[in-house]
């Protein structure tokens, strides 16, 4: 009994229990697939952020400059900073909004993806599951026929 090969032994039980690398794989793959949708989701509210960014900008500094010409009266520089704080306040509000808008949009986007992972990952345990169980209820109804 103490000269009992047990690398062989080790060996043979393992191959009565095959390993399926494939699951792995497939792990690998709707992860990576996964992250694409993600960061395309994010990508798309970067880029319609920076945008935004970008206008809000350019009204800004387009009004800046009705700002900066010179006035006949100094009663018209009031004016005109009172005209440019109460328009830049408008714009502000509306900007704020464009950017609530994206935010909650890809908070939706975000979800969905999420809910469909979770549905797939679901479906593909339950068939894993079933697969390895049919796997293994072969192997030892194979081990119970060979004593």
């Amino acid at each position: 009994m103490a000269n009992q090969d047990f690398t062989a032994m080790l060996k043979d039980m393992m191959g009565t229990f095959p390993v399926d690398t494939s699951a792995m794989e497939d792990v690998f793959k709707n992860t990576a697939a996964l992250n694409e949708k993600l960061s395309s989701v994010a990508l798309e509210a970067a880029e319609k952020s920076a945008e935004l960014s970008s206008q809000w900008t350019k009204e800004t500094l387009t009004k800046m400059g009705e700002i900066s010409k010179v006035k006949a009266e100094p009663a018209d520089y009031a004016k005109a900073a009172t005209d440019f704080a109460s328009a830049s306040a408008e714009v502000a509000t509306e900007n704020m909004a464009a950017f609530a808008e994206i935010a909650k949009k890809v908070q939706m986007e975000t979800v969905e993806v999420l809910m469909a992972a979770g549905k797939e990952m679901s479906e593909e345990a339950t068939a894993a599951v079933k697969k390895a169980t049919d796997e293994v209820t072969t192997a030892a109804k194979k081990a119970a026929a060979a004593k």
